[in-house]
């Protein structure tokens, strides 16, 4: 995330941090993870370019459509990665990644409901 919200850029790191994701499990031993911290790299990248007040897209949305990027994206982008960041503290002890996403899906769809309660 700070990667990316430093640069403005998810796509360079992308990058940047792929490569050392994928160079961290050499071996078929270990797939399921490098799939999971492959996973962290491009959903931590592109929720800190999505918060960035210097990515380009963040700014040209913005400007669209006429808004704050802080008072829009910013709280949308902050769910999100609260959610991920529960779901890849579980991938770390379960090692399944279908497993952790469809738990992650479902707690995402639980806190929404709860936002959307809490909102009325």
């Amino acid at each position: 995330i700070f990667l990316s919200f430093s640069t403005g850029t998810s796509w360079g790191t992308f990058a940047i941090l792929v490569p050392i994701a994928i160079a961290m499990f050499p071996s078929a031993d270990n797939m399921q993870m490098m799939i999971i911290a492959v996973s962290a790299v491009l959903s931590g990248a592109v929720c800190g370019d999505h918060v960035s007040p210097i990515s380009d897209t963040t700014v040209m949305s913005s400007a669209g459509a006429q808004s704050n990027h802080v008072t829009t994206q910013m709280q949308y982008a902050a769910v999100v990665a609260v959610v991920s960041a529960v779901g890849f503290l579980l991938a770390g002890f379960v090692h399944v990644w279908w497993i952790v996403l469809g738990v992650s899906l479902i707690l995402l769809l639980a806190v929404l409901t709860v936002l959307r309660k809490v909102a009325k």
